[in-house]
């Protein structure tokens, strides 16, 4: 993933990405490596191109800002000047380019710069497949519920309008938002600050009034205006702003699909933004157009139908990343050509891997749609500046796509090679990590690092930023293939509202070298030379200049920085050579099953005796070569040679033919020393030598240093640093090491000094292990830190005084480390406690030294494993989803439903197909997590996210996309775990014993033990009691946790002194869920007890209950049905008139046909039915129980109190049924009769009803309408005869809470019944924010009518955009 990096220069943990913007501490960059005495592997009489003139004038100062002499494009282009990359498209995988940037849109020879837009994620993605006409009056009904006129002027023959609707905000990024949700809080504070004067004027007025309001009524008439005021607040407190929603319109014209938006919301009753007044857009492919949301938001967007209408793409961008990339490529200023990009005459194709939904990040679908553009669109490059870490380099489903894109379709692959050095091995995917795609390391200049980022005192030399990553790659490849400048000031999108800012990351350096090789082909397009990515690539590498003379400085630079004219002179000579490639394979043995790209000896087993690789060389061709031709006829004479380093052997001459040769090579690392040491074994042509190596073996050999001291303990003293100097020591962790401690010592230095503090250990199939600090050192001191380790594996120990710190100083800083090794290793590194069997064994040994044995364990987390209730398999999008040789893309929807007892924060997890983006088989996932209104509250994809959740039903879809639809089949039975995170206070901590029996008797508990190097000291962890199992925990699920074992004695890896804190070496732990334990015997016979009844009895009683079970199984959708359930109710109620249950049950079933077709007849029989259900329950008898106090040891006294306690629930559930059902009536009849209910009103303002207007006195102090009539005369309200609404609700206040949310909404209605609006709302809110039930529609649209009558239009409006998002009609698209 791409993202805008801290000023260290690289990504924070749980952040992926290959870019930086960067803050007014810029900067970055790599000296020399730790080993000594080795020379780089290049071509002869190449200058070191590193170095730059210091002083810079005014000229010079400006094209340093988009650099291009580093990399010898503008020596190229002051010769070529028509060679500037015309005829050349390149597809800028990315995070989508703005085509109103700066410098975006022509080419320098008048074409359009950018050729196509599209949005390969979905994430603007919007679902018109509703298909509405216009009226007369030509307006039609938007998917919003607005109402939209039509442009008379648009043809559509067919007159047939599809809509759709799309949050604003879910198209802008996250920077781009908050700049208008700033704006938009503005205006609405202003009409905020309206509506809370005009309240406060009411209570000053009502005040003025009643000094001293003795009746009770009029106390009411002021506490409810209060009550306006507090709920005013409360609403301003609780503001959120989910952004404007965008109408959507699409139509066939009779030639092409055709769009609008309209965009009203946004422009906030300007009357800009109508539909009618919108420029049509088609496909950007066919018009190159686009549009602009607003003036203020400054975002423009691309509109792309698909589907036959079915769907429309909304384009914009997820961040300013990609437009800075293709500006650094392609741009192309006019008016200021020192900042054009480094080829200004190449076109784009701006493909967006970056997911809105997930913040910027690629998904695998997005990748997958690039390629399929690539190809449509005829591209000859790709720029791709993402990526993430990889367990398996050169694998997975895109390594596959982009291998074919490239060997098959001809196209150049570039990619950034990652942002996480300076630690070796930890490039990249897939950029630094693939065969077939370039990797670009990232290069600062003295010149950038005075223009661009402003430095006090200049580089005296160029150097690779410091945070670049490193090879080689895990299976031996060098990794980094070139580099380029890593930095530039280039354009960015409208919407940043500038136009043009400074980035630096390998993100920066790729697109810089693309750009260059845009440059030679389009020499070669002009000179009608044929182009194959391999020829090319190894002119780029075999004349790249080298950055400096160390030999294992190739892992950090790759072959040096790219030069475009001297690669151009290289292919011109290479015109008549036959485009092949050469695949190289490296294995150690016939029977290690691992296939290499290099050798790489990193631990010390390997490194204590030589080792025999078996090499195999396949000259590649491009499938339609030309078998007899080319394939027969091919033979090459081929010399290996190592570079003069007598510890690898390897045969002298190799004759290469088309099926290939193996070889043997002997590498013996026993004579060297420690450290670092890298060498290549390269073929050379023997008939044509001037090509250089034809290809590679990379040899990397990390010879680490044995501690043979006990205790173990390394330590390195005065260490210097310069800027960007990194200092690597290669340490051989003791077998048995759980973690270690290190103190750093830095001093010399009169400036701040900041450090990158690495410790990288490689796992077999995992991704690198990397423990990383970036800290400041404001002076002479020290810092502790503690970090995990696993025994017996290398470690890499980096420290790297960051490129730009202290450039303007002279001195020298000086730096001591001491690191001390623990271990406290137990006998398996993940433990399992089965609580069936409620104590768990532990074996730990002081596997080093003396140790402190304390352990400490926590329960935090309840995992359910769910099945998918729904499975869909089905071939998805034939305009968007198809590849290029036919394959169709299918896609499997997986739909999983759970219910959350427990409110917490969530995280879904798919085992087997998370954690893995580029090394996976897959094509992509991805999920919604929806509530049971159907919105989203959460999208995820490879990477588990979490969302904190309330209790409810909630249903998880997942999407899995492959071409081969028998890997989906085995997927459908994907098993969902949910992770739900324990509250702090709820957190389960685990007792030790020293014996079995104390998880029994609870004697003997574990006490922390001193262990004796070498002594093995067992205990037992005790399964939690039950009490404290959470209820959601059942027969199937897992409690997960961690234990750990140690402490530690001198920091917490904090950069602190912490000794005694918990030791980094955290290991999981898992509870396995036992059985529930039975019900109690007693319990049971007391549920059971009753009295002996007669067989004729107890199927008289079945025979009832079966009637019941029918009547409630009836459907009441028509007015057929409805008769049908009535007809049955009537007679069982004719059959049972005493039965309860039978008259509750029919409550229940009328009370839910309540807003059918006939709401007024449906009231009156929720009435009927409350009435049946009062009439049956002996209020009297119910007093009597509930007023005397029972035995609890009496099972019969138990059994009347649950009857009692059914009874009582019945009566208050028909009271409050009624008590609604009357209040609806009333509210039905005022609509059909505005003067049915004559009488006071009690809408009448609080000082009369005279009939003055606004409800105002004829003084001019009155108080709105909404509060009950007062008696002008002595300022009394006049006593209102009782009604059966208030004796219903009297009723119900003596058995139930009415405060309860159970009986809110009744409340709700009796305030607004009464006049209290305020009261009423704030009622009502309340009962909203009970979290205990899933959020219910009518409530809010209730609460936008209480609104519209209180005259908060603003908020009104504002709950009816909130109504949209709580309650969508459907679930959204992938």
């Amino acid at each position: 993933m791409c993202t805008s990096l801290n000023p260290r220069g690289r990504k924070w943990k749980g952040q992926r990405g290959t870019s930086e913007t960067i803050s007014p501490t810029p900067g970055s960059g790599t000296g020399n490596c730790s080993s000594k005495g080795e020379t780089v592997l290049a071509m002869p009489g190449f200058e070191d191109m590193s170095s730059v003139p210091q002083s810079i004038d005014n000229s010079m100062f400006v094209e340093s800002l988009m650099p291009k002499k580093e990399i010898g494009a503008q020596r190229f282009l002051e010769e070529h000047p028509q060679y500037d990359g015309r005829g050349v498209v390149i597809a800028i995988f990315d995070s989508g380019v703005d085509p109103a940037a700066e410098g975006m849109q022509i080419t320098t020879d008048g074409k359009p710069k950018i050729i196509d837009v599209l949005d390969c994620t979905g994430s603007g993605d919007v679902d018109t497949s509703t298909v509405v006409e216009a009226d007369e009056d030509g307006y039609i009904i938007g998917a919003s519920g607005a109402r939209l006129q039509i442009n008379r002027e648009w043809k559509n023959p067919t007159g047939k309008w599809r809509v759709g609707s799309k949050l604003a905000f879910s198209l802008f990024t996250k920077e781009l938002t908050p700049r208008l949700k700033t704006e938009r809080k503005k205006k609405f504070d202003e009409k905020q600050r309206e509506v809370v004067t005009a309240a406060l004027r009411e209570l000053t007025a009502f005040d003025l009034k009643y000094p001293k309001p003795l009746d009770v009524q009029l106390k009411k008439n002021r506490e409810d205006i209060q009550t306006r005021i507090d709920v005013l607040q409360k609403f301003a407190e609780a503001y959120e702003d989910k952004g404007p929603v965008i109408d959507a319109v699409v139509w066939h014209d009779g030639d092409v699909w055709r769009a609008a938006l309209d965009t009203q919301d946004m422009e906030d009753g300007s009357g800009l933004g109508k539909l009618a007044d919108c420029t049509p857009l088609t496909n950007y492919r066919i018009e190159r157009k686009y549009g602009f949301f607003s003036r203020m938001d400054a975002c423009s967007y691309v509109l792309n139908v698909f589907d036959d209408g079915n769907v429309l793409s909304i384009v914009t961008d997820s961040s300013p990343h990609g437009t800075h990339v293709a500006g650094i490529t392609a741009a192309h200023h006019p008016e200021e050509p020192l900042l054009n990009g480094v080829a200004p005459g190449a076109q784009i194709v701006s493909c967006k891997i970056g997911d809105s939904r997930l913040e910027g990040m690629e998904t695998g679908t997005g990748l997958t749609r690039a390629i399929i553009a690539v190809i449509e669109n005829k591209c000859d490059l790709i720029n791709m500046s993402y990526g993430e870490p990889t367990s398996m380099p050169d694998y997975g489903r895109f390594i596959k796509l982009a291998d074919e894109v490239v060997n098959k379709h001809g196209v150049i692959f570039v990619s950034s090679a990652g942002n996480n050095g300076p630690s070796l091995t930890t490039l990249g995917a897939p950029g630094g990590t693939s065969t077939s795609i370039l990797g670009i390391g990232a290069f600062v200049s003295p010149a950038m690092a005075a223009s661009a980022h402003s430095l006090v005192e200049p580089l005296v030399e160029g150097i690779q930023y410091t945070w670049s990553s490193r090879g080689p790659t895990a299976d031996g490849d060098l990794g980094v293939s070139l580099s380029a400048p890593g930095g530039a000031i280039a354009p960015v999108p409208k919407w940043t509202l500038q136009p043009r800012m400074l980035m630096n990351g390998t993100s920066m350096a790729s697109p810089c070298a693309c750009g260059g090789i845009a440059l030679v082909l389009s020499s070669m397009k002009a000179e009608g030379q044929a182009i194959s990515p391999h020829v090319v690539r190894k002119a780029l590498e075999n004349t790249a200049a080298p950055v400096s003379k160390l030999a294992e400085e190739a892992l950090t630079t790759g072959r040096g920085l790219l030069q475009v004219d001297r690669a151009y002179e290289y292919l011109r000579q290479c015109k008549d050579k036959p485009p092949v490639w050469y695949d190289v394979e490296v294995s150690r043995g016939p029977k290690s099953g691992a296939i290499q790209r290099g050798v790489y000896l990193r631990e010390t087993h390997d490194c204590q005796r030589a080792s025999e690789w078996a090499v195999e060389v396949k000259p590649k061709f491009h499938e339609d070569a030309d078998k007899l031709d080319v394939h027969v006829l091919f033979e090459e004479n081929v010399r290996l040679e190592t570079g003069g380093h007598s510890w690898i052997k390897c045969p002298e001459y190799l004759l290469l033919t088309y099926n290939g040769r193996k070889f043997n090579i002997v590498v013996d690392p026993t004579g060297l020393n420690e450290g670092l040491h890298y060498a290549e074994v390269v073929g050379i042509d023997c008939e044509a030598p001037w090509r250089g190596p034809i290809f590679r073996i990379p040899v990397t050999v990390v010879k680490p240093i044995e501690l043979l001291a006990t205790p173990p303990l390394a330590s390195f003293s005065k260490l210097s640093f310069i800027p960007g100097q990194v200092e690597r020591r290669f340490i051989a962790v003791p077998e048995g090491t759980t973690w270690a401690e290190a103190t750093l010592r830095v001093g010399g230095f009169d400036t701040p000094r900041k450090f990158f503090i690495n410790a990288a250990q490689l796992v077999p199939m995992k991704k690198p292990v990397v423990w990383e600090r970036f800290v400041t050192f404001q002076g002479p001191s020290s810092m502790s830190f503690a970090f995990p380790l696993q025994g017996g594996l290398t470690m890499e120990l980096t420290i790297a005084q960051f490129w730009s710190s202290g450039s303007g100083s002279q001195t020298v800083a000086l730096a001591d480390i001491e690191i001390e090794f623990h271990g406290l290793l137990a006998s398996h590194t993940e433990i399992l406690v089965n609580g069936s069997e409620g104590a768990t064994r532990i074996d730990v040994k002081a596997a080093l030294t003396t140790e402190e044995l304390c352990p400490s364990a926590i329960l935090n987390k309840v995992r359910t494993p769910h099945r998918a209730v729904e499975m869909k398999l089905e071939p998805l999008s034939a305009g968007r989803d198809k590849l290029s040789d036919g394959r169709q893309i299918h896609g499997l929807t997986l739909t999983y439903k759970f219910t959350l007892t427990e409110a917490g924060k969530v995280t879904p997890r798919f085992p087997l197909l998370n954690d893995r983006m580029y090394e996976s088989e897959m094509e992509s996932q991805f999920l919604m997590l929806c509530d049971s209104n159907k919105r989203v509250l959460l999208y995820g994809d490879v990477y588990p996210k979490s969302v904190k959740l309330i209790k409810g039903d909630y249903t998880l879809i997942l999407l899995i996309r492959h071409d081969n639809v028998a890997y989906l089949e085995k997927l459908k039975k994907a098993v969902l775990l949910l992770d739900r995170h324990l509250e702090e206070k709820n957190v389960i901590k685990l007792g030790f014993y020293s014996y079995l029996d104390g998880a029994i008797t609870g004697g003997d508990p574990f006490q922390n033990a001193l262990l004796a190097s070498g002594e093995l000291r067992p205990f037992y962890i005790a399964a939690p009691p039950d009490d404290k199992i959470p209820k959601d925990a059942t027969l199937g699920s897992l409690l997960i946790g961690r234990i750990t074992y140690g402490k530690v004695s001198s920091g917490n890896g904090q950069g602190k002194g912490n000794g005694g804190a918990a030791c980094p070496a955290k290991y999981q732990l898992s509870f396995v869920v036992p059985p529930p334990v039975k019900a109690d015997e007693k319990d049971k016979a007391t549920e059971k007890r009753s009295e002996k009844k007669s067989t004729s009895q107890t199927l008289e009683e079945e025979v009832r209950d079966a009637k019941i079970k029918v009547l409630l199984s009836l459907p009441l959708s028509t007015k057929e049905e409805r008769e049908e359930m009535e007809k049955l109710a009537v007679a069982l109620k004719s059959e049972y008139p005493t039965h309860l249950q039978l008259m509750v049950e029919i409550l229940q079933k009328v009370a839910g046909a309540q807003g059918k077709e006939e709401p007024k007849f449906s009231l009156e029989k929720v009435i009927d039915a409350a009435d049946a259900v009062i009439s049956l329950v002996e209020t009297d008898s119910l007093a009597r129980h509930f007023s005397m106090k029972s035995e609890a040891e009496d099972p019969d006294a138990a059994q009347v109190r649950k009857e009692m306690e059914k009874q009582r629930d019945a009566l208050a559930d028909a009271l409050y049924r009624k008590g609604l059902a009357l209040i609806q009536q009333e509210e039905s009849a005022k609509e059909k009769e505005p003067d049915a209910l004559s009488g006071p009103s009690h809408l009448e303002s609080a000082t009369g009803s005279n009939g003055e207007e606004n409800g105002k006195d004829p003084k001019g102090e009155g108080i709105k309408s909404g509060t009950p009539a007062l008696d002008q005369e002595n300022g009394q309200v006049p006593v209102k005869q009782s009604d059966e609404v208030e004796e219903t609700y009297a009723e119900l206040r003596k058995w139930a809470d009415t405060g309860s949310p159970k009986y809110l909404m009744l409340s709700v209605r009796r305030e607004k019944r009464a006049g209290y609006l305020g009261k009423a709302l704030k009622t009502l809110n309340d009962l909203i924010q009970d979290e205990s039930k899933p959020p219910q529609k009518q409530f809010y649209e209730l609460r936008i009518k209480l609104l519209e009558e209180l005259g908060w239009s603003h908020w009104a409006a504002y709950e009816r955009k909130w109504l949209s998002i709580r309650f969508p009609s459907t679930y959204p698209l992938f």
